[in-house]
């Protein structure tokens, strides 16, 4: 195996360990919650924590990845997150996992921020959509090792192992990490800490805000923390127009690919990650299936993403993003149209198998072609922090889909319920299942116009031209 293989699977090990934490823990969550003595409010933001923490982050840490060196930043934040999975899975008590899983978060975030940024290091741009194939894999595989493992891991082991379970691949992953992955296109400057400090204040009040409203609903605090975040953006853009070394170089975005692609990114993340969370609402809450049975349903889905991703990244280096990505998005559109005009309460689960595989063929599709278009488009000193951005567009999007579906389903049902219903603690029957339906439906819909936004995006980002223009 030559070195970029080799890199190429430390990467891709590190992004299948992110997404098996990003889903091993719902299945988890009704017998963790009864294992501390907790209630889910509480513990709900053992999923929340994880998910602000990465969406805040990842573009500070990919700046500083690319001002002190990004394979230091990798290798570090595969330690970090060994260190939090085995303090998650040692945790007491409630609130001690949730400090965990944010210090599990601050690794992960190291990780993703970067990850990007070194595959555009070693594999020149001509084949990099190949190399991103092989990240979706990690992607999908992580997603159906969290689906399958947490089901099964928490059912026969005990919930405490879903943590566990990472901390010897950690371990030899930070090992071959520091062995194998070095610094390529480090670039000295300086850090800028008025930048990071307003754009990270901002993002934490906006997300912070957002996720609350998911537990809360809208009230005047979150609405607030909201506002405050959006205005800070001010101050931050002047000040990153005048500094000599900002934190995120502004002048980047004159580049229509590059703009559409990162937008693109973030209202695909918000639009179709919803539709998964409002399936497994509508399987657990009103077919009442357990989350375990549950999530065996899509994982079809992702079993042919992962296999068709590097296939769809080829093409991408042939041909370019925009006809993949746009593709992989109306597919995506077309699974939740189904969704939001066809599920019924009896809809039989071989429709929702096959259509769970119309969207697994619209996210291999789309994510290696887009991820591609970004670090094609990016400078080779700003990798890391584009690469971080592309990361926080896509985790603040995440986060988002979040809120939206537990916001929008609880208008026809008590938001204590939907939490419920989503967790799989309870499912509904006779007619409050069939309002809670409808409900869906227009979750649904809303999906679907924010997915016909990343639609228009990707198709105006304009045609590319990807030469062999770097060397390692």
């Amino acid at each position: 195996m030559d070195k970029r293989s080799l890199v190429l699977t430390v990467v891709v090990l590190g992004v299948l360990m992110g997404a098996v934490d990003s889903t091993i823990v719902i299945l988890a969550l009704p017998t963790i919650v009864q294992s501390l003595h907790s209630n889910l409010f509480t513990m709900i933001w053992i999923i929340l924590i994880y998910l602000l923490e990465i969406a805040v982050l990842t573009t500070q840490l990919g700046r500083l990845g690319d001002s002190y060196g990004r394979a230091k930043i990798y290798n570090l934040g595969f330690i970090v997150f060994t260190i939090g999975s085995a303090l998650c899975g040692a945790s007491p008590t409630a609130y001690f996992l949730i400090g965990s899983r944010g210090i599990q978060a601050v690794g992960a975030s190291m990780m993703q921020a970067n990850s990007g940024a070194i595959v555009s290091d070693y594999f020149p741009p001509n084949v990099r959509g190949r190399a991103f194939g092989f990240t979706s894999i990690g992607w999908n595989v992580g997603a159906i090792l969290g689906i399958v493992l947490g089901g099964i891991i928490t059912t026969f082991i005990g919930w405490r192992y879903i943590f566990y379970i990472n901390v010897p691949i950690g371990i030899i992953a930070a090992i071959v990490g520091l062995r194998v992955v070095k610094d390529v296109n480090k670039i000295k400057s300086k850090v800028d800490i008025p930048g990071l400090v307003l754009f990270g204040t901002s993002l934490s009040l906006i997300t912070y805000g957002s996720a609350d409203i998911a537990g809360e609903g809208v009230v005047l605090k979150n609405e607030l923390m909201i506002i405050i975040g959006i205005l800070l953006l001010v101050p931050f853009v002047l000040i990153e127009r005048k500094t000599k070394f900002p934190l995120i170089d502004l002048k980047v975005f004159r580049n229509r690919v590059l703009t559409s692609s990162l937008l693109a990114s973030f209202f695909q993340s918000t639009g179709y990650l919803a539709t998964a969370f409002l399936l497994i609402m509508y399987l657990q809450g009103i077919r009442g299936l357990t989350p375990f049975n549950a999530s065996l349903l899509l994982i079809p889905g992702y079993i042919l993403a992962s296999m068709v991703g590097p296939f769809a990244g080829r093409l991408s280096d042939k041909i370019g993003a925009r006809i993949p990505a746009t593709l992989g998005i109306g597919l995506m559109a077309i699974v939740a149209a189904y969704y939001a005009t066809q599920l019924t309460l009896v809809t039989p689960y071989i429709d929702i198998i096959l259509i769970s595989v119309v969207g697994g063929l619209g996210s291999s599709l789309f994510f290696p072609a887009n991820n591609s278009a970004v670090m094609a488009n990016t400078p080779k000193k700003l990798y890391g922090g584009i690469s971080g951005i592309l990361r926080t567009l896509g985790n603040t999007g995440i986060l988002l889909s979040y809120v939206i579906t537990i916001t929008v389903a609880s208008l026809a049902v008590p938001r204590y319920v939907a939490f419920e219903v989503f967790l799989g603690t309870s499912n509904l029957i006779g007619g409050v299942a069939s309002k809670f339906l409808i409900g869906l439906h227009a979750a649904f819909l809303v999906s679907i116009g924010i997915l016909a936004v990343a639609a228009i995006l990707s198709a105006i980002r304009g045609k590319e031209v990807r030469a062999n223009t770097i060397e390692i």
